[in-house]
């Protein structure tokens, strides 16, 4: 490990990046809590309320739409007012949306609480957050570091949907709500006292830079509106973009969208206890922080196109199958189906990331949180179309297919993406 030198002790620290980069997956599992909410909390809100599918899966819609469209601004936000500022009032909001839930009494209060607050507060940190932190301190293992913060979010599901789904089912739904409020909060502290926004701020060159010819950036100007914005009108003139935000939106679609909303309502249909099902989720968890960091590991080293043809068409498949896998019981086909789709669950998001680095150059950061806002509409079209086709046939069957079309057009977008730098990329 690349560590500075400590002359008082005469020997070598770790370098401060890799706590920034701790306390940074800390965060995002914090605000990864109510990701593994709304699939187990939909089946009592329905009993208790009388609230039907489509309505809840609205606001997710909204909560996803937020979530990705705030993205590129929080982006621009951390550059102009720095990354503790913004993500620790991200994780405030966070924690009164899922606090204020257990407030609700009808269902537009669902789309305030789960849509706006929670929408806001994650979309101000997300996988933006993660591609400052990697792009910011580190220059070399900057794929393994994407890779690393992404499974943050895996982490989060992975720890949080087992107890909410259990609180859900044996104390009630707002109990489950209000603990995902509390790991929002107790994460402030840890994000004000210990992150910082630049390397220079502790007066180091980031991990793998030569500190003789390391050069502090100057402090970034102008409204973040406009530099977001800004960013878009330079990348949406490349194809390149395009491509990018079209296949990750197919991403958002068959991950948060389908399976991360529907997956356990659907095994519930098929006679799976919830518990069940949420535990299989919590797999799915297991296996991308398996899959995401060898991904980061894999685009150091290399074509990240490649990797996600590779990605898009294993998923694809998963999803063809996946209507007849589902049963009332644990059997070997739906445990391989999430082994597989948990390898693969965001391990796009590294060669991602890296296509818009290297593309779009300084630019890389903000144009990802475009990309990523591209995900997320993705995904939120997907958790509405599929509690449509739930209501209007009684299954999910055909939401899966579609996803695993969906697959093989971003398979084919990933192919003719071209790598070459489109030109300076200035703020």
């Amino acid at each position: 490990m690349n560590r500075p030198f400590d002359p008082e002790r005469g020997t070598r620290r770790i370098h401060p990046a890799w706590w920034v980069a701790a306390v940074a997956f800390v965060a995002l599992l914090a605000a990864a809590g109510f990701r593994a909410a709304p699939g187990a909390l939909m089946v009592p809100l329905h009993e208790e309320f009388g609230w039907s599918t489509s309505i809840m899966s609205l606001a997710v819609s909204v909560n996803l739409l937020l979530f990705g469209l705030t993205a590129p601004f929080a982006a621009a936000l951390m550059d102009r007012f720095g990354m503790r500022q913004v993500v620790a009032t991200a994780l405030t909001l966070v924690a009164l949306g899922a606090g204020g839930s257990v407030f609700m009494t009808a269902s537009w209060q669902l789309l305030i609480f789960w849509g706006l607050l929670i929408g806001l507060g994650t979309g101000s940190m997300a996988l933006v957050f993660a591609a400052t932190v990697a792009n910011r301190w580190f220059v070399h293992r900057r794929g393994l570091v994407m890779g690393i913060l992404t499974a943050g979010s895996a982490t989060g599901q992975l720890i949080f949907l087992p107890p909410v789904a259990l609180l859900a089912e044996t104390t009630g739904w707002r109990s489950a709500s209000l603990v995902v409020a509390a790991a929002a909060l107790l994460a402030v502290p840890l994000v004000w006292f210990v992150l910082r926004d630049q390397p220079a701020d502790l007066g180091v060159a980031p991990y793998g830079e030569d500190p003789e010819h390391y050069t502090p950036p100057e402090p970034v100007g102008g409204g973040a509106a406009r530099r977001a914005l800004g960013a878009l009108a330079f990348a949406a003139r490349t194809r390149a973009f395009w491509a990018l935000a079209i296949a990750f939106a197919i991403c958002g679609a068959t991950t948060n969208g389908l399976i991360g909303i529907h997956f356990i309502p659907s095994a519930h249909d098929h006679g799976m206890a919830t518990t069940t099902a949420a535990g299989l989720l919590a797999v799915v968890g297991i296996f991308d922080i398996v899959g995401t960091i060898a991904s980061g590991w894999l685009t150091d080293r290399f074509d990240p196109r490649k990797l996600l043809i590779i990605y898009y068409a294993f998923r694809g498949v998963g999803l063809l199958m996946l209507p007849w896998l589902l049963a009332e019981t644990i059997h070997p086909s739906i445990v391989l189906f999430v082994v597989i789709y948990g390898l693969d669950w965001v391990a796009t998001v590294p060669p991602t990331a890296a296509l818009c680095r290297e593309i779009f150059g300084e630019r890389g950061t903000i144009v990802f949180g475009w990309v990523f806002a591209a995900h997320q509409i993705g995904a939120a079209i997907a958790a509405l179309a599929a509690g449509v086709i739930r209501d209007a046939f009684g299954e999910y069957t055909y939401a899966w297919w579609g996803g695993a079309a969906l697959c093989a057009v971003a398979a084919i977008l990933s192919i003719v993406i071209r790598r070459s730098p489109v030109g300076a990329a200035r703020q």
